[in-house]
């Protein structure tokens, strides 16, 4: 034991305290009833295994931070008596050894070591005799409920016996004492509490959803089991000593309708119930403890979710009240009327108490939140505030286990002065976090057949069905299409209303005129410099008052720096000159100068220029053009320095002061280091460490610059984790602008760097290089540590601001590429945000500011869609996501959808800044005149122009019954007769009521052979030529050139008509079938014999092209030089 140190300045000062409980407690009548009446304190704690708490060894481990077996000790009025083996005497003898006894400890330290030889007699003597010379030496205060079993504690109790001493029980008087936590013993409990909170998250609740998700049939006790081995296993507990970690209690599962809500019940042998789960468990760490209560809710129905939303707000309503001064059973009472005020029906069911105080031991019995306990919560005390409602019925239940059900929550939480209790463990208890919400069987099956149905039905192509999104629909997807259209109907007809409302309200949002800030240089004539240049009626540059002094028919007149526009010097033969240029109205003004002037009637000179002579004349120091290169130089030093003030100014302008940071001396405040931050402070880049305070965070870079940031500033607060990224970070979007780096800033962004985001190609590389399997394994155990602190930091602040900082992490699943500035990013949706934070500068939409969202440029041949964000205030500037990718549009309109947000769609792109200019300037004109329903796809001007241009695109794809074929208009071969002409209509009438294959067939091969005769006679009359058709080597030809032609327009891809090329590649005719089925406009006779310019003019009348209108071409010359060699 002498190898084990003691704390001994913690040991005198809570002997200390002891002892000053003791001495005042005739002048405090109340919380120290025993402590009046004992003459002196008797402590033995003997050898059990089965206890587990008790008084003895809460007071000792309070004292000594050990627990000492076999010992006995006595507090008398003058001396402090210790009776133990050798071993546990040298260990405490570290308190004699030094030197404090005399200023420190309050009474005398004796030791004493057991003597078994005559088994203590003279030992226990000696404690006899200190008892009766402490005080009056009567009466005994002891623990009552402590009765160790043994020898050595049987013989010491047969002692005290033989002298007929008084016994007052002073249980609850020592216990107030060590109720009030010191700053270490709290700290000791939030480790506990977040090993509590971090086995709930991450083991027990992982493993009730996938027993849920798997359908499992598991016992209670297996469960509690679990939660036994997970407490030590740093796969789940991380940041403290596992060896020093046990169980407050064995976990408590509960379902199925036998509920108990206390803490001495034991896990039950019955299998898992999936309706109300109550999961209840407790960590200890270093002899203090730690609790919490979760209700798991699966399915819950309406009223289930609403007596659990009152459970929260009770719990709320009790931490409120539960602070230093206020007697227990005043905070029980505040928590029953409550109820009786909510819900009054509910009262019986509540527990008995609402919880109790904690520390060394799990509960202290007198120090109940119940209606008898009348003593007062202090500053630092750790209670476990517990509320439950049981016996509750779910009439909605299909089983029995389901009709009864209860509910239950608790957390450790610590008394504060004049402020709510701090809860210790922040795991989130809401009804989304705790929830689970599963389908039911039936209505899987019926999704299930519906997909299985219209997967089963024939795909029918209509001209209908070009559309700028997928086409690989079903059934179920367009009843979900009508939803939302429903949907934003509903949202259009709000919105305009809504718009209007809020305009009435709002005061006029227009920016005031800037009116130029007149500047006087001098305002007496006294303060005019007295230099010699001005006397000699030179000019002057007053550094000072930032004036320029020039002289002006003979009179020295001062110009404020403000006034010049530019100056500018040239050098002509022997002469300088200075033009000096003033602002007056009338002239073209920078961005950020000029304005309106305060008299803009008065006379304003516009320019001056000076002139002087190169030469120097005899006896002179220098030329008088020296004056002027002087005044030049200083000139524009003013100049820029003024302007650089001005610029300032103009970013501070419109800062809105923040409060002053109130730091927190608190060393367990949430922390964390190595951060980056972004933007930088100054140019290059540092690490700093980010801090949470009372009000706000501060940044500190290792330079000493610091970064503050307002609770009550931040409008949006984002935790990126690094899945998938090369940084993890934390994200801030303000209400206002700070002001650091001598800029304002609206986003600042805290993040360190994850393993390597450069990667060195030139390094030799193997996937099975030790090396780099290392690299991996510990870039991955990077990944989650970093992860696991920072999302502990973000609870941590969570619960330190009472959920007035909540941090948002983006939906990476839900995201979609886009262009909001000039690169390409991932766009991640969150809760309440579009932001892309990894790239800079961030783009960060809140989505409660706007108004609606209009899509650009949507047509089926574009392969990106422009986003654009209109705002609910419209003097704000309209904010656009560039090139998003068209198979998402049906993506972010569902994500819109859900969110309620209105959006509408269009094929142009719109000038935002002429509208929204119109809009400012008569909102009530423009939602006169349907305000933004102009942007619905369905207004006349929108349903014109799509009309023009289906008609353009539709030429290019006519699917049919029968078979789906495109023109061939890369054919040289296009010649008709007019007999082909009449056949091509009755073909066309013929094929809307519909022919079979054998007919088709049949008149394919008339055709055939009709063609392959006028091939032949064709061929005859060009024997004149080369020997080789033209037709073979002009198909070729005119294919390359429509395939340049064909590559600006996409119109329907081969994929689609893969199968009715198949079937149509037997002859020409059917060409010809598909050509007046789709409506073509049929060859003029005088075109019979030229095959070149009836090519032309079809090409030129149609202009449309695709790929397989390019395959068709090459296979009908093909097919065509078949026929000719079968001729010949």
């Amino acid at each position: 034991m002498s190898t084990i140190t003691l704390n001994i300045d913690t040991f005198i000062s809570r002997i200390k305290k002891l002892y000053s409980a003791w001495k005042s407690a005739e002048a405090k009548e109340d919380n120290a009833y025993g402590f009046t009446k004992m003459d002196a304190l008797v402590s033995a704690v003997g050898v059990d295994e089965d206890i587990v708490y008790s008084k003895s060894i809460a007071l000792q481990s309070w004292l000594l931070g050990y627990e000492l077996t076999d010992t006995i000790m006595v507090v008398a009025e003058e001396e402090i008596h210790f009776l133990a083996s050798k071993k546990k005497i040298d260990f405490l003898r570290q308190i004699q050894n030094s030197n404090k006894d005399e200023n420190g400890l309050p009474a005398k330290l004796e030791l004493h070591t057991r003597d078994r030889s005559d088994e203590d007699k003279s030992n226990f003597q000696k404690l006899i005799d200190a008892l009766k010379h402490s005080k009056q030496g009567k009466t005994l205060g002891v623990f009552s409920k402590d009765n160790y079993p043994g020898q050595f504690m049987d013989a010491w109790r047969a002692v005290l016996k033989k002298e007929h001493f008084e016994t007052v029980d002073v249980s609850a008087d020592v216990a107030y004492v060590m109720a009030p936590k010191e700053e270490p013993e709290l700290l000791i409990m939030k480790k506990a509490c977040f090993v509590s909170v971090d086995v709930f998250n991450k083991y027990l609740k992982d493993q009730i959803m996938e027993i849920i998700d798997s359908d499992k049939k598991v016992k209670h006790a297996k469960l509690a089991e679990g939660v036994e081995s997970a407490i030590t296993d740093k796969k789940y507990v991380t940041g403290v000593d596992t060896s020093q970690l046990d169980m407050c209690y064995p976990a408590i599962i509960q379902s199925g309708g036998n509920y108990n809500l206390k803490f001495s019940v034991v896990s039950d042998k019955n299998v898992l119930h999936f309706g109300a789960i109550v999961c209840s468990l407790g960590a200890r760490y270093k002899s203090y403890c730690s609790n919490i209560v979760r209700t798991l809710l699966v399915n819950p129905t309406d009223a289930i979710q609403e007596n659990y939303n009152f459970l929260i707000a009770l719990e709320e309503e009790l931490l409120k009240v539960l602070v230093d001064g206020t007697a227990l059973n005043v905070v029980y009472q505040a928590g029953v009327k409550y109820a009786e005020k909510e819900k009054p029906d509910l009262v019986a069911n509540l527990t008995k108490n609402f919880g109790f105080a904690t520390g060394i031991e799990f509960r202290e019995s007198s120090l109940v939140i119940g209606p008898k306990t009348t003593v007062c919560a202090r500053k630092d005390m750790v209670f476990n505030v517990n509320v439950g409602l049981s016996g509750l019925t779910n009439k909605e239940a299909s089983d029995k286990e389901g009709k009864v059900y209860a509910l239950f929550i608790g957390d450790t939480v610590q008394v504060n002065v004049e402020q709510p209790a701090t809860i210790l463990t922040p795991s989130k208890k809401k009804i989304k976090n705790i929830g689970i919400f599963l389908k039911v069987e039936g209505e899987e099956e019926e999704e299930e057949e519906e997909k299985e149905k219209s997967l089963k039905e024939p795909q029918i192509l209509g001209r209908g069905k070009r559309t700028a999104v997928l086409e690989s629909k079903l059934r179920s997807e367009h009843s979900s299409e009508e939803k939302r259209k429903q949907h934003q109907k509903e949202l259009a007809e709000a919105l305009n209303e809504a718009a209007k409302q809020r305009l009435a309200q709002q005061s006029d949002g227009r920016e005031k005129e800037k009116v130029r800030k007149s500047t006087v240089s001098y305002k007496t004539h006294g303060q005019m410099p007295r230099e010699v240049e001005v006397r000699d009626l030179k000019i002057f540059v007053d550094r000072k008052y930032e004036t320029v002094i020039l002289p002006v028919f003979g009179i020295a007149v001062p110009f404020h720096i403000s006034t010049i526009k530019n100056i500018s010097q040239s050098v002509e033969g022997d002469y300088t000159y200075l033009r000096v240029n003033f602002f007056h109205p009338g002239a073209t003004m920078g961005r950020n100068e000029g304005g309106s002037y305060p008299q803009p009637d008065a006379t304003f000179v516009k320019e001056v220029t000076y002139r002087s002579t190169n030469v120097k004349e005899p006896g002179e120091l220098s030329a008088p053009s020296s004056n002027l290169n002087t005044a030049f130089r200083l000139i524009k030093e003013v100049q820029k320095k003024f302007k650089n003030r001005e610029a300032e100014e103009r970013e501070k302008e419109d800062l809105v002061k923040q409060d002053t940071l109130v730091m927190s001396q608190n060393k367990g405040n949430p922390k964390l280091k190595d951060l980056y931050i972004r933007p930088n402070i100054v140019t290059k880049r540092m690490t700093g460490s980010l801090e949470a305070h009372v009000n706000g965070f501060r940044y500190t870079s290792v330079r000493g610059d610091k970064v503050d940031i307002l609770y009550n500033n931040i409008k949006n607060a984002f935790f990126q984790p690094c899945d998938g990224e090369m940084i993890i970070l934390l994200h801030f979007h303000l209400k206002h602008a700070i002001m650091f780096g001598k800029k304002k800033h609206v986003d600042v962004q805290f993040y360190t760097e994850v393993g390597e985001i450069t990667t060195d190609l030139g390094k030799h590389q193997h996937m099975h290089d030790r090396d780099d399997l290392a690299a991996e394994q510990s870039e991955r155990e990077l990944r989650h540590k970093l992860k696991t602190a920072f999302k502990s930091f973000c609870e941590k602040v969570e619960v330190m601001t009472k959920q007035e900082i909540e941090f948002d992490t983006p939906f990476r699943e839900l995201g979609f590429p886009g262009a909001p500035f000039r690169s390409t990013v991932q766009l991640q949706p969150t809760s309440g945000c579009l932001v892309n934070l990894t790239e800079w500068p961030p783009f960060v939409i809140t989505l409660e500011d706007v108004e609606l969202v209009h899509f650009e440029r949507v047509q089926f041949h574009l392969k990106n869609f422009d986003m654009i964000f209109v705002f609910k205030d419209y003097h704000r500037k309209v904010s656009m996501v560039n090139a998003i990718p068209m198979n998402m549009l049906d993506h972010v309109k569902e994500w819109l959808n859900s969110c309620d947000i209105r959006y509408s769609e269009g094929i142009q792109s719109l000038n935002w800044t002429k509208i929204m200019k119109t809009i400012t300037d008569d909102p009530e004109g423009f939602f006169e005149n349907g305000g933004w329903t102009f942007l619905d796809p369905e207004s006349d001007d929108e349903n014109n122009a799509e009309e023009v241009e289906e008609e353009e695109e539709d030429d290019a794809y006519e699917p049919s019954d029968v078979y789906s074929e495109e023109s061939d208009d890369d054919s040289d071969y296009s010649e008709y007769s007019e007999d082909s002409e009449s056949e091509e209509e009755e073909l066309a009438s013929s094929e809307e009521s519909g022919k079979d294959w054998s007919d088709l067939e049949r008149e394919a091969a008339e055709a055939d052979k009709e063609r392959s005769d006028f091939q032949d006679e064709y061929a005859g009359s060009d024997k004149k030529g080369k020997g080789k058709r033209p037709g073979s080597y002009r198909g070729r030809k005119d294919s390359d050139q429509d395939r340049h032609s064909s590559k600006h327009k996409k119109n329907s891809s081969s994929s689609n008509h893969k199968d009715n090329h198949k079937s149509s590649n037997k002859s020409d005719a059917k060409h010809r079938q598909a050509r007046s089925a789709g409506g073509h406009r049929k060859m003029p006779a005088s075109s019979k014999h030229s095959p070149s310019k009836s090519r032309d003019k079809h090409h030129d009348k149609h202009k449309l092209s695709s790929s397989s209108g390019k395959k068709r071409s090459r296979e009908d010359s093909g097919s065509r030089d078949k026929h000719s060699k079968r001729r010949k």
